[in-house]
């Protein structure tokens, strides 16, 4: 039983352990696409999109543009705080809460992927908040 025990407590921290490993690198290429944008350094905010978004908007000033109009928490994000890390049919996602300027907390999830040049944002979900419908 105890052979049983640890053989199920390893498969689970095998299962865990990748997206464990990223958590660090992931959240600081969130943190620094957050800091460009809050400086309007577009160029930089946009390195850390992947090619995909990259070829999606086509330029900085484009994902710029997106991002203003779309995401204003994330353009002018006040307090940010990371939450979970998790892995949903092969990819990762990491969920980050921001309060805004006016003090409104949104829910995010950002998509991860692993490049040549590292972590990037391969998208970004805003949630629906908790206690709103119709």
């Amino acid at each position: 039983m105890r052979l049983l025990t640890a053989a199920f407590v390893t498969a689970v921290l095998a299962a865990t352990l990748p997206a464990a490993a990223q958590e660090e690198p992931i959240q600081t290429t969130i943190r620094n696409q957050l800091t460009a944008l809050g400086q309007d350094d577009f160029a930089t905010a946009f390195s850390f999109a992947s090619p995909t978004i990259k070829s999606l908007f086509g330029t900085a000033d484009n994902f710029g543009m997106m991002v203003r109009q779309g995401y204003p928490m994330v353009h002018r994000s006040g307090e940010v705080r990371m939450l979970e890390l998790r892995e949903v049919a092969g990819n990762l996602w990491q969920r980050v809460m921001i309060t805004d300027q006016q003090g409104r907390t949104h829910l995010l999830d950002y998509q991860m992927v692993e490049t040549a040049e590292g972590w990037q944002i391969n998208g970004v979900q805003l949630l629906p908040q908790l206690g709103v419908g119709a």
